[in-house]
């Protein structure tokens, strides 16, 4: 875990996923629109038409099930996607405390060995010159 990830690149992931969600929604919508009008202006006789609308109004429930099966799998690839993020963030944070606490606990240690073992005046350093 040398390379530390940005909130810009978990949240590229996220719009990755919203942007294949519109897509697929944006390629159902159309593809109904587009068989609405085409049957609209396709040289049939209006019973034709009538019976051909009919049969796709039929289709539509198995259609938007399709659709929200979709969005759904999208839905839970996302939610995994969030929680191994979490898990690997929760991972760093919790290295980074340890490297905190250990680098604290140097320092208090040197800085108490330094009070028990003063340098003689002759070695000290003065700001003034």
């Amino acid at each position: 875990m040398d390379r530390v990830r940005g909130w810009n690149g978990y949240c590229g992931f996220y719009m990755s996923n919203q942007r294949l969600g519109r897509f697929l929604g944006g390629l159902v919508l159309g593809s109904v629109v587009g068989t609405v009008v085409g049957l609209l202006v396709a040289p049939r006789s209006g019973k034709e038409t009538r019976q051909l609308l009919k049969k796709s109004a039929e289709a539509l429930p198995e259609l938007a099930e399709d659709l929200s099966t979709n969005v759904q799998i999208q839905a839970n690839r996302l939610s995994g996607s969030a929680l191994r993020n979490w898990d690997e963030t929760l991972i760093r944070l919790k290295e980074a405390v340890s490297a905190g606490l250990e680098a604290s606990q140097q320092q208090q240690t040197l800085y108490h060995s330094e009070a028990q073992n003063p340098l003689p005046e002759s070695s000290k350093t003065t700001g003034e010159r």
